[in-house]
């Protein structure tokens, strides 16, 4: 095991219990991934074991493939759609897939999250799609997950809950608390008329402010 696997399987333990700090986790349901430097190769969660009780030697070391390299736990069951998402987008190094109370609301729901608020258009891209539903266990989950995905850092899955992605498992966390704080406005502005989206003009103006891109709107 080199030095990258080792420092790749406690990133992930680490970004483990900051999501169960968060309360994003319910169970061992969520799961997360991330890129080995310069190797076609991931590490992943494996599954059935809690983030409390996961030491770094469980994560699983995988090929874009879906081949396990090292490791003698099986790699959670969300890995095709892991390894779905990486072949599509060669930005992304960081996978996670959570279950905040706010957003998972929503994707119960199939609502998505509407570009109303500044730091989450910043943050994610716009607004944060809903995925359409399809089995765990089914081989569409990976090409229906990145059509939803699309460009952006967020999307909910239907019935299910919301996976964030960056260039790094911080980023990824990041995203993940601006997309429940961003849920969260939604519903109680549904309480005093309902959220107002900005238009995807302004969208795309305010990402091009952010990435400074443009000095002015």
């Amino acid at each position: 095991m080199s030095v990258k696997h080792q420092i790749a399987r406690k990133d992930i333990t680490d970004a483990g219990m900051t999501i169960l700090s968060l309360d994003y986790v319910v169970g061992t349901g969520s799961n997360i991934s991330v890129r080995i430097p310069g190797e076609e190769l991931i590490a992943i969660t494996p599954t059935g074991i809690a983030f409390d009780k996961m030491t770094p030697e469980m994560v699983a070391i995988i090929d874009m493939e879906g081949n396990r390299i090292d490791g003698e736990f099986e790699p959670s069951k969300a890995l095709q759609m892991h390894l779905s998402i990486y072949k599509e987008r060669d930005d992304i190094n960081a996978i996670i897939h959570t279950h905040p109370t706010y957003c998972t609301a929503l994707a119960l729901a199939r609502k998505p999250i509407p570009g109303a608020w500044e730091d989450m258009i910043e943050s994610v891209g716009g607004c944060v799609n809903v995925s359409d539903y399809v089995l765990p266990n089914s081989n569409q989950i990976g090409p229906v997950v990145c059509a939803a995905l699309a460009d952006k850092l967020a999307v909910l899955l239907a019935n299910n809950g919301l996976l964030t992605v960056g260039e790094n498992l911080k980023r990824a966390i990041t995203v993940a608390e601006i997309c429940e704080k961003s849920a969260h406005s939604v519903l109680l502005a549904h309480m005093v008329g309902g959220p107002v989206p900005l238009p995807e003009q302004d969208c795309q103006l305010l990402k091009q402010f952010y990435n400074k891109k443009v000095c002015k709107l």
